[in-house]
């Protein structure tokens, strides 16, 4: 299991049409506390928003199509 000072998992949701970027990412994280997700579809950093907030994840945009989630306790899920 990950912990919250090991490097996050890379997540590729590249040609990837919404929703699966966010299920991509909701199922990476039940694994991991923290990921990073590459997705280039135009509706993806508003579906991972709205992934974010429902589940009180932070994330951040790294830049135009790769943004990071992470669980603010630094722990996978139970």
């Amino acid at each position: 299991m990950a912990t919250s000072d090991a490097a996050p998992l890379i997540v590729n949701a590249r040609g990837m049409k919404c929703p699966w970027p966010a299920l991509r990412a909701a199922r990476a994280l039940r694994e991991v506390a923290a990921i990073v997700i590459e997705a280039d579809d135009p509706v993806a950093p508003t579906e991972l928003e709205a992934l974010a907030a429902s589940q009180g994840w932070t994330l951040n945009r790294l830049d135009e199509h790769r943004f990071s989630l992470a669980r603010p306790d630094g722990s996978p899920a139970p």
